[in-house]
Parts: C-alpha cells; structure tokens; sequence
C-alpha cells in the first residue's frame, strides 16, 4: 500500500460532522459534496446501498444511516474532514459522540419535514457543547416546500442570530450570495435585506468594525472574516445555506452544493479558530487544561470513534488537537491505573479514513482526523498523548443519552454464552451508548439501548457478524421489598442428630427507615445472652432472608434490624444455628410489619408539539404518572416533566410514536422507588408463587 504525504496545515483544515433527523438527505448531501469535490465520479444512491458512508450490511438492509462514518475531500486547496451521523432517535448517541472531532456541525433540515426532533437535539447538543453551528436546507427545489415559513420556524426556534448566507431562486433551482452581494431578487427577498441583516449581526462582536460601519453604511467582505468566525465561535450567528443536493427534475445538476463548499473553505473556522477542547486531568473538572494546535509540541489526541473491521481489526478514529503523530510515534493511553508501570503502544500505521477504505498517510498534524489500527487497549473516549507529564488527562466528558430501553436474553443454542458475551464486548467497543448487564435480582442478562429500532439493528449485527443468535423477551422490573411498620420476630432453631447438636435462639426487632437508607443492621443484646462471636452469623442470616425478599422475592430496604435478645448452648450453639435462626427471625418480624413492593420511578421530560400535549399528560395521567410541571418552548413546543412508574412506560417509545406521529421525544432516568398498589402488589406476589411452583 502506498504511503501518502500530508501537504496541507493546520489552517487549511476543516473538521465538519452533517446531523439531521432522519431522513433530511445527509448522506445524499456528502456524496454530492464528495462528487463536487472530485474525490467520486458520480454520487451513489442511498436505496442501492451503493453510498462511500453507508457501508455496512445493516445500514444497506435499513436505507439509512446507522452509524458516524468519515470522509475528507480537497477543495480549493483546503481539506475537509466530513462525519455523516444517524439521524434516527436511536443512535443519537453515534452523531454526539463525534462532535468532540468537529469545530462545525452542519445540521441538515428537510425543506418539506421541517424542524423535526432529531434537528432540534443536535442544535441544543452542539451549542452546549459550544461548537460553531450552521443549517443546511435540503430539497429545496420540491414543490411543497414553504420556505418563508421554514425559515420563520428556525428563528423562532433557534434564534435570530439564524441568518442565511445564500438565498433560493427560481423555485429552488439555484441560490444566490447573500454574504458578499446585495444586488438582486430571491424567493424570499430582496438579496439586499439579508446581506444588511447578515452584516448588522456579525459587527456587534467588533466594536471597531461597528464604528466604521456606522461610518460608512458597508463594509468589505474580507474585513467580515474574523468577526465572522468570533460571532459563529459564540452563537452569536448561525448561518443557513440551502441547497438541492439530488434535485427532483435534474438529479446531475445539484443546486447549492459548490456554494456550501465555498461556505466551508472561506467561512468555517478552521482548528486554529475554532473554541479550544476543554481537556481535564484527574477529577478536577475546575481546572481545566486546553491543548495547542502546534505540530511541534508533545502530542495530544482524542479517540471519538470505534470501528471493528473484519479485516484490519480494530480501528480507532481520533482528533489529533496538538503535536504531530508519525507512524513510529510511540504513545501512552491515558487511563492506566495509579501506580502501574505505562506501557506506550507503537502507532504502525496512519490511516485517513474514507468511509470504509483506509489511505495510509505518513503523519498526523494538529487539527485533522485520522486512524490507527491493530491497537487493542485503545478505546472510545481515550486520550492519546506521548509525554508522562500529561497522565490522567482526559476530555471534559460528553454527555450521551441514557439507554433505557432494554431486553433480557438468552442463547438459543447451549453453549453459546462465551461467545455472545465475546460478541457484545466488541459492540460495546463501537457503541458507546449499548449497556449490557446482569441484573442480580432478576438473574437475566439485559442489554439496554436508546430503543427498539437500536436493539433489533443489534440482534441482526450479532447474528450476521458473529453468528450467534439469541431469545428475548421484556426484562424483568427489578422492584424491591420494604416494611412500612414496626414489628418483632423470634425464632428457636434445634435440631438433634444423635452427636452435637444445633441450637439458637433470636429475638429481634424491625422498623421502617426513610426511603433510599439502605439496610441497618444493629446489635442491642447484652449480658452475652448470644456471644459475641456469634452475632456476625446471626446478621448473616438476616442478610440472606434480606436478599432472598419475602412478599416476590426481591431484596429488602430501607430496614433497621435490631437484635436484642436470644439464647445459646454451649456446646451445640455453632454459627449455622444462628444464621438459620436469624434469617427465620428475621421473616417473623416481616410478615406482622405490614411488608410492602417498592417499584422504580422514573423521571420523564418529554417534548412534543403543543397541539399534542394534552393529550401526552392524559396519557402520562393514565399510566400513574405525576405530571410535575409544563413549559412551552420556541417553535410551537412544549416541554412536560412527569415521574411515571417504569412498569408503565417501559415501551414508551412506540406509545408516543403512536400518540404524536413521531414528532414526540422523551428523556428517561430512575428517580427513586415508592410503594407499589395493593392490588398490584398483589399480582406480582402471585405471579412470583407460580413461578415457584412450576420449579
């Protein structure tokens, strides 16, 4: 394979990252943009499954995107690293997890759909993370598409500083400057109205150049540069481009393409620009550290993405932000333990990525983004550096949706375990938003995802990849168990077997603790009426029965148990007497202290269109749920904050699907556990009793 050389700086860098919902044309855009570009011949249609960034089997299968892919391409002299992102609800965690790579994130709207929900969560994430932000209006040529209006929703909804840059023309069939022209007519506008507009808002971050405008009534373009890139660097602007990129009536002739390119050479801040990455060493999230786009510093990079590839192996994607990597450089992973001797890993090989083909370069400077391969110990979110001085340096965390939904598993073919778990470690690699645990109480396997479509998309990964299949079924709610009233419980445990015996006596007490205490155990015998050395075994047994539950066989809490008085033998008194003797004492102060099934809470924000949020809060009503508070946000939303019992929304996704037609999303996290109704409480304690009894 032949080795590249990097001819281009770090000032000829962009690193831009394409979100959008579902279904607004990103990765049709990137091919036009690549084709412009000359980096492809023609661009490749999405439903073929013939795209650079739709690579993988399960995104040919599905028609979209399921996963961030990197491209690059030159133009005017200028590199452009470009990240397609999911624009399904379901792998939002794969589109945020790449934005510590990007200075820009170009979110995509589709002309006809509008402000969908996935548009307005990569907005709130990108400026939370204060990265430069610009619109980019797709399939504006399609003759529904009421751009007046569309362009009215996103100011509403995401501010005036939303400006565009160009303008539409002709029903959509070209666009015209607006940045650095004020002659002409558009579709929506005199070309003059906007370029003022533009100009009015990029001069109240300079206040030299906003003298010299009230002065003069204009200024150059080349004098709007660096108060362009200070007003995007802030949110002060966010500009909008349209575009066509696969027009309706002449697919070879994209509108608006070759203009955003030219937005991205002369407009997008390049890394030298862009607001520095907020790195933190240790815990000390108050001190933060910024690195230095300078290629002659020791090295600092940031892996943002895992790919496994059936042929080269792991592939790690990482944001070089300061000193210059070569294949020879030899670099240490930032997160061994304290006092362990760091071991640094031998880079090899250089790749840049070009969705599923690696080109491999001779080196690395600050700013770009490239791969290593073959590196095991490397993994999401490592920081990669080649200097002691900076152990324990990591990236200020990037907070990523909380995979709520979930299934229990089991192999269909015995023997198959190892395997599975082998196949969900390297998912996990690649997925930093699928959890996998083992849930004591309800003795399943649950893998947890941000929903149904994200789950069923890996069930298919594991059997076509790793050829493995697995059962599923809805897991299990792990309630627990509490008492809500004082009470007092004996036992004496005897038993003669014709040599030494057992025996022990317990007497002891409970009493309910607020809720979220915990499990108390206290000794409050004396006069050695059980001895010393024995106590421990009689909180043993008290510990078991806890564990073990009573009313459905799920762990006890917010207990004190006290033990008071008891008696002993001095030969036959041994320590399983006591545990034993414990743990019935133990259920005979249960039983008289009314026992009672905690089930979890949940804390529920969901947004959804006002003409649809009475009819969420009936729902949310219906399902038990406490409706907290109501707010309405811009562009006709509104925001409502409910605690609902997780048994009844644990396939909420689909029933707000269902109620709103998809324009509903949600966020979902444990509140805390409160007491579950009788009747209810009833029906598990009997579905527990014939679980039992078919065993």
């Amino acid at each position: 394979m032949a080795v590249i050389a990097s001819t281009y700086t770090t000032k000829d860098i962009r690193n831009i990252a394409l979100a959008g919902h579902a279904g607004c044309g990103k990765t049709t855009l990137l091919e036009t943009l690549l084709a412009r570009a000359g980096m492809i011949g023609q661009p490749g249609p999405v439903e073929r499954g013939q795209t650079v960034s739709d690579f993988t089997e399960e995104e040919k299968k599905h028609g979209h995107s399921l996963y961030a892919s990197i491209v690059h391409c030159d133009y005017h002299d200028t590199h452009i690293n470009l990240i397609d992102t999911p624009g399904a609800p379901d792998f939002t965690g794969q589109a945020v997890s790449t934005f510590p790579a990007a200075e820009t994130v170009a979110v995509v709207i589709d002309a006809n759909a509008g402000i969908e929900s996935v548009t307005r969560r990569m907005m709130q994430r990108a400026a939370r993370r204060k990265l430069c932000r610009m619109i980019v209006i797709n399939k504006i040529d399609m003759p529904n598409a009421d751009l007046p209006t569309l362009l009215d929703s996103i100011q509403a909804t995401f501010g005036k500083q939303c400006l565009p840059i160009n303008l539409p023309a002709e029903g959509g069939t070209r666009v015209v400057d607006c940045f650095s022209q004020t002659d002409g007519d558009s579709d929506l506008g005199a070309v003059a109205d906007f370029h003022t507009a533009i100009i009015d808002q990029v001069v109240e971050v300079d206040e030299e150049l906003m003298e010299l405008y009230l002065e003069q009534g204009e200024v150059k373009p080349e004098q709007l540069h660096a108060p362009f890139e200070k007003a995007l660097r802030e949110g002060h602007l966010v500009p909008v481009c349209f575009v066509a990129a696969h027009p309706h009536e002449d697919p070879d002739h994209p509108v608006g393409v070759d203009e955003l390119l030219d937005v991205m050479v002369k407009l997008a801040p390049n890394p030298l620009e862009g607001n520095p990455r907020p790195f933190i060493r240790g815990s000390d999230f108050e001190h933060e550290i910024h690195a230095e786009p300078d290629p002659d510093k020791h090295v600092i990079a940031h892996v943002f993405n895992i790919r496994v590839d059936p042929f080269v192996g792991k592939l790690a994607a990482m944001r070089v932000h300061q000193g210059t990597v070569t294949p020879d450089s030899q670099l240490f992973i930032d997160d061994v333990n304290e006092g362990e001797l760091k071991k640094p890993f031998k880079v090899g090989h250089l790749f840049k990525l070009q969705g599923k083909e690696h080109i491999e370069i001779d080196r690395a400077i600050p700013g770009d983004i490239v791969a290593v391969a073959k590196v095991e110990e490397v993994h999401y979110d490592a920081v990669l550096h080649d200097s002691h001085d900076e152990d324990n340096l990591h990236l200020r965390p990037i907070q990523l949706p909380e995979p709520m939904s979930g299934l229990a598993i089991t192999p269909k073919k015995h023997g198959d375990e190892q395997k599975i778990a082998d196949a969900f470690a390297k998912m996990q690699e690649e997925d930093p938003t699928l959890k996998i645990t083992r849930d004591a109480t309800t003795h399943e396997t649950v893998i947890h995802g941000l929903g149904e479509l994200h789950l069923r998309v890996l069930l298919e990964k594991l059997k076509a990849r790793y050829n493995v299949e697995v059962e599923t079924k809805p897991p299990k709610i792990a309630y627990r168990e509490t008492i809500q009233a004082k009470a007092q419980g004996h036992h004496r445990h005897k038993k003669q077997t014709g040599g030494a015996g057992q025996f022990g006596e317990v007497y002891l007490r409970v009493e309910p603790l607020e809720r979220g205490a915990g499990f108390e155990f206290v000794n409050d015998t004396f006069g050695g009426s059980i001895p010393h050395g024995l106590i421990p075994a009689v909180e043993k047994g008290v510990r078991k029965g806890a564990e073990q539950g009573f009313i459905a066989g799920f762990p006890l809490q917010d207990i004190r148990v006290s033990v008071y008085d008891g008696k002993h033998h001095p030969v036959d008194s041994k320590e399983i007497a006591f545990v034993t003797a414990g743990k019935r004492a133990f259920f005979d102060a249960i039983g008289k202290a009314r026992p009672a099934l905690l089930e979890p809470m949940v804390h529920l924000e969901v947004t959804v269109p006002n003409q649809f949020m009475g009819d969420v809060t009936g729902d949310l009503a219906g399902k038990r749920g406490r409706i907290q508070g109501t707010d309405m946000l811009p562009g006709d939303m509104a925001l409502i904050d409910a605690v609902v019992p997780l048994s009844e929304v644990a396939n909420y996704q689909n029933q707000l699907k269902s109620i709103t037609g998809g324009q509903g999303t949600f966020t979902m996290e444990l509140s805390h556990y409160d007491p579950m109704p009788a009747h209810m409480q009833d029906k598990v304690a009997a579905e527990y009793k014939h679980d039992d009894s078919d065993d």
